[in-house]
């Protein structure tokens, strides 16, 4: 099969994009698949503030003690968590109005320390043309290649990275976290979210507050652990809860062209494991549904996997679907392939 490509940029769900999509469309309509869930998410955001505000209690009672690093892998899971929601409100996931979802989002950017506004527009980049060299960002990162294109145009210590970048890959990870700050600061420095003032406020506020709270109850050498650990982790979850979704799916080009339905289905892959997947990958595990369907609230999207998967099949439309440990193997057999002309 030859590879495929970018199609017009992804608006809101249940537009025609093609008669394949909006045959597929109005089935997820008719089955209330896009109705809001706002009782689901009020009951997520609750649970979430409640573990927040019992992590700030224990990190509080502990002071200035080792068992700070409990604290720290606690914050390190739960702020993912409450990126998941961010994530869902940039999507319009959780409440019909574009005002009632981005207070959600730039609340949880508050707590999180990211810049929300940056993200919507980098993710809305993804969503448009997954898995494309030239428009997807998140196909564009310099530490890795995804690409033989790509790889090829590496030097210097970025050429000795790509050459044995499966391995360097879940150790990179524990980077990202800081690397989502620092894009949100540098965003917001050159004015590149449409909120400057409130989001410069919101970041401000957080990197002040972290790190006031953390060098203030705890010695110079545990405060500086703790940030290790809670932004490491916060990192490679985030990695590992994104990493299965397209990495080793086809990579599209400009000489490629398929349709909307077929350019989201083929580069994105699916992750099986049940309920505790689900939480795991805060329902990023259906990737397909999601990126067919970006506004399609969260706990449909079990239900909405049937209803595609059919529609696929009955197409014959490759549809990928793995366990997470597989979706892993695949992802650095991909890197792996790509370094090797380089070693």
């Amino acid at each position: 099969m030859s590879k495929p490509n970018a199609a017009p940029v992804v608006g809101q769900a249940g537009q025609t994009r093609g008669s394949d999509f909006a045959e597929l469309s109005r089935e997820i309509k008719l089955a209330g698949l896009l109705d809001r869930r706002r009782g689901h998410y009020l009951v997520r955001i609750a649970v979430n503030t409640a573990v927040f505000a019992a992590g700030c209690a224990a990190f509080v009672l502990l002071g200035d003690s080792w068992w700070q690093l409990a604290v720290a892998a606690l914050f390190g899971v739960l702020f993912t968590q409450l990126a998941f929601v961010g994530h869902d409100a940039g999507h319009r996931q959780i409440f019909r109005t574009k005002r009632a979802n981005d207070v959600t989002g730039f609340a949880h950017s508050l707590v999180v320390g990211l810049s929300y506004g940056w993200w919507v527009g980098k993710h809305s980049k993804h969503h448009a043309n997954p898995n494309h060299e030239d428009h997807d960002p998140d196909v564009d990162i310099k530490a890795l290649s995804f690409s033989l294109g790509q790889s090829s145009t590496k030097r210097g210590f970025l050429r000795m990275m790509a050459r044995y970048q499966a391995f360097l890959f879940f150790p990179l990870l524990l980077l990202e976290g800081l690397s989502l700050h620092a894009s949100g600061v540098r965003a917001v420095v050159r004015g590149d979210v449409r909120q400057r003032a409130l989001e410069a406020v919101l970041i401000g506020v957080h990197i002040l507050g972290y790190l006031a709270a953390v060098f203030l109850v705890m010695s110079p050498v545990k405060a500086v652990v703790f940030i290790a650990v809670h932004q490491g982790l916060f990192g490679l979850y985030m990695g590992c809860s994104f990493a299965p979704n397209h990495k080793g799916m086809p990579m599209l080009s400009a000489a490629d062209e398929l349709d909307f339905l077929r350019k989201q289905v083929l580069t994105s892959r699916n992750v099986r494991g049940g309920w505790f997947v689900d939480f795991l990958l805060g329902g990023l595990n259906y990737q397909i549904e999601h990126h067919l369907f970006p506004s399609m609230p969260r706990p449909s999207l079990r239900r909405a996997q049937l209803l595609v998967r059919d529609f696929c099949a009955a197409r014959t439309i490759s549809y990928q679907e793995s366990s997470l440990v597989s979706s892993y193997a695949q992802v650095l057999r991909h890197l792996h392939a790509v370094g090797a002309p380089l070693r």
